[in-house]
């Protein structure tokens, strides 16, 4: 595993610029792999490694950076809770860990560095600092990865019966013995507009 800086300095080149969110993702990582042992989750125990995100923020592209786990990889899983944590599953010992910051650790980092008035500045410096334990309140859980959810699945694909769209990974819904999508079902994020209005 590379150091904090060396991290915070990928972390930096990738999401555009270093703020409180980017430490305390790298930290996240780091701390979750360290936990389930896993040294290496860019080189040797890279297909190890699928990573549950909760939140769609700074922090998100860090925890890319420190463990390799991308979307289009299909090693990043993104639920949006709104909460800053992540959960780190070991595919190889099916082990997890859910790492989650603790809402203290702003108040702490106030205490931590109250000659500095910029928040943003005074806890990125605390984040590097304070002890993992102060920072992250940590979960040993249990996650089921479905094998249509696992990096590198070739499965079957199929076409909705109303839109023609092809769906992968299982992700149609059978309504009334027909196959649809999930917007066709109901579960669109985006409406269609009449005549391009």
């Amino acid at each position: 595993m590379k150091s904090l800086d060396e991290y915070l300095r990928e972390a930096e080149a990738a999401h555009g610029h270093l703020c409180a969110g980017q430490v305390l993702g790298v930290r996240m990582a780091m701390a979750g792999l360290s936990r389930l042992g896993i040294a290496d989750a860019r080189g040797a125990d890279r297909k190890r490694l699928v990573t549950y995100v909760e939140i769609d923020r700074c922090a998100t592209d860090a925890i890319m950076v420190v463990t390799g786990c991308r979307l289009g990889k299909r090693a990043l899983k993104f639920f949006d809770w709104g909460k800053m944590a992540a959960t780190f599953v070991d595919l190889q010992s099916g082990r997890a860990v859910r790492v989650a910051a603790k809402e203290s650790s702003k108040e702490a980092a106030r205490r931590a560095h109250p000659e500095i008035a910029a928040k943003n500045q005074q806890q990125m410096l605390a984040y590097r600092e304070m002890p993992n334990e102060e920072l992250f309140d940590f979960q040993n859980v249990r996650v089921e990865v479905k094998p249509e959810d696992l990096p590198g699945y070739k499965g079957e694909r199929v076409a909705c019966s109303k839109c023609g769209e092809g769906i992968n990974f299982h992700r149609e819904v059978a309504k009334d013995d027909t196959i649809l999508c999930r917007a066709c079902a109901g579960e669109s994020y985006y409406l269609p507009m009449k005549d391009g209005r």
